[in-house]
């Protein structure tokens, strides 16, 4: 490395944060950018480890060790950006990583997990290094529509524009293949799009890769969605190869009295139809579900529950809390949870910064159990009826929730968002061809095949593994890509 010491003089740095009150008056990224001599030094920070864990996300592993699953070359870019060598640092970055200013802005970073030196210091900052080579790469003008040189005569058909879809598209179409992507909304992107609000993930960004992917010759097609507006049958007929990219959108519900009330809607239903609204006409449409004025429930802890606070914050809600069942998290590391694991420790994302600053408080709650949700004589939800839980391992050792007796809780609630995960993809399309399907809805197709029952038809992404992270969405759309051009061509030199 260039600086064989920077590990040892330079102190982690990442860029500070909008204020969170100001920030609540647009839909603007949150973070702010370091100067580039900056930058130069926190990737001096990457220390000549000998085995960079960094680098390698194993399937079977995960989600328990981290490591990236795409492969990024994380040592070579950083020793590049600090000796001034941006250019090669993109080309470095772009051998393994179709979309890095996607993964730079929303991936959690799980290189950064299992970074040697996050042994016992604060490891480098991997996604930080990332975002910047990328967008450094688009303000130089050194990223432009590269279409294959060639055609191979052969098509392939992929369903979802989602990040597996398009990663899949992206290689299928280096390597001659004639590609065309369903998307079933209006716009390309699938959850980049309408799942991830614009302050995480500004949507000229997603539209500026898909104008590129465009112009090195994919064809888009949107507002159809397949097995309604197209067959099956037709597409698996009319292409040489289909990939089913169709992520993991069918919410897990919450079964308890009241559910049916109105007021209560799915967090993809909120997130959704904020974002088309925002694209469409700024929210002048009116065609969103506000949470203005309103007292929000946000049951679910994860990120998508962390984007319904946010969201409802720059709504401007009279409160919102965020319930969530399992324990809260330590501060650090345990003793049970060792390097290079992932390290599960309290994080305060964005959503609830922005609480903590307008409300004086963190909006988690947690070990807490929805028992009913409480509606008027009109069936409008006015209120969340919760008791607190222990975890405590039954007879056969398994950790179940246990109620605390006189632990019964009323929270008011106008509007109630149910961000509890995903059960996997919808059934209708991989049925209507005879895609077999594994004990948890997902396609059944063995990761590194990526091959289902049916022949020439490939899944990968949510739709194959379940839900999981954005990044194992591009691993498993390019391993998809290596697969089905192996089928097409009989032998294939695109990289897994």
């Amino acid at each position: 490395m260039g600086n064989p010491t920077g590990f040892i003089e330079i102190a982690r740095k990442l860029p500070e944060d909008r204020d969170a009150k100001s920030r609540l008056i647009d839909w603007q990224e949150v973070h702010e950018h370091l100067p580039e001599a900056e930058i130069k030094q926190q990737a001096s920070r990457c220390m000549d480890c000998g085995v960079p864990f960094c680098m390698s996300g194993q399937s079977e592993y995960a989600p328990v060790v981290a490591g990236c699953p795409v492969n990024n070359l994380i040592p070579e870019w950083n020793d590049l950006i600090y000796r001034g060598r941006w250019k090669e640092a993109l080309q470095r970055l772009h051998k393994t990583n179709n979309f890095p200013e996607f993964t730079g802005r929303v991936c959690p970073a799980p290189c950064e997990g299992s970074c040697v030196l996050g042994i016992n210091a604060d490891p480098v900052t991997i996604k930080l290094h990332e975002v910047s080579i990328i967008e450094r790469g688009f303000s130089e003008g050194w990223i432009t529509a590269q279409p294959p040189s060639k055609r191979t005569g052969k098509t392939v058909a992929v369903i979802g524009s989602g990040p597996a879809g398009l990663a899949a598209a992206a290689q299928l179409n280096s390597a001659g293949h004639k590609v065309t992507v369903f998307e079933r909304a209006d716009r390309i992107g699938g959850l980049l799009m309408y799942g991830i609000p614009n302050m995480k993930l500004q949507k000229e960004l997603v539209e500026r890769r898909v104008q590129l992917m465009f112009e090195e010759g994919i064809t888009f097609v949107t507002d159809t969605e397949v097995g309604k507006d197209i067959s099956l049958a037709q597409i698996h007929a009319d292409f040489s190869a289909v990939v089913f990219a169709t992520g993991a959108t069918v919410p897990r519900d919450l079964v308890v009295d009241g559910r049916s009330a109105q007021g209560v809607h799915f967090a993809m239903e909120f997130l959704g139809k904020n974002t088309k609204s925002l694209l469409d006409s700024q929210h002048q449409d009116g065609q969103y579900i506000s949470a203005q004025g309103k007292d929000v429930v946000v049951i679910g802890g994860g990120d998508t529950g962390t984007d319904c606070v946010g969201t409802s914050m720059r709504h401007g809600c009279k409160s919102v809390i965020q319930l969530e069942i399992m324990p809260q998290p330590p501060g650090r590391r345990q003793a049970n949870n060792p390097w290079p694991q992932w390290p599960k420790r309290l994080l305060v994302d964005y959503g609830q910064q922005e609480s903590v600053a307008v409300q004086g408080h963190d909006p988690r709650i947690y070990e807490v159990m929805t028992k009913q949700i409480e509606q008027d004589a009109q069936g409008q939800v006015v209120a969340v009826h919760t008791v607190k839980i222990e975890w405590q391992k039954n007879a056969t050792g398994q950790m179940v929730p246990v109620e605390v007796a006189g632990s019964a809780t009323r929270y008011p609630a106008d509007l109630v968002l149910l961000a509890m995960g995903f059960m996997g993809p919808e059934a209708a399309p991989l049925q209507a061809l005879g895609v077999a399907q594994d004990a948890r809805s997902n396609a059944q197709a063995a990761y590194g095949a990526f091959n289902t029952n049916v022949e020439g038809v490939f899944a990968c992404g949510d739709a194959r593994r379940g839900q999981s992270l954005i990044v194992w969405a591009i691993n498993e759309g390019r391993g998809a890509a290596h697969e089905v051009d192996k089928f097409l061509m009989g032998k294939t030199y695109l990289p897994k």
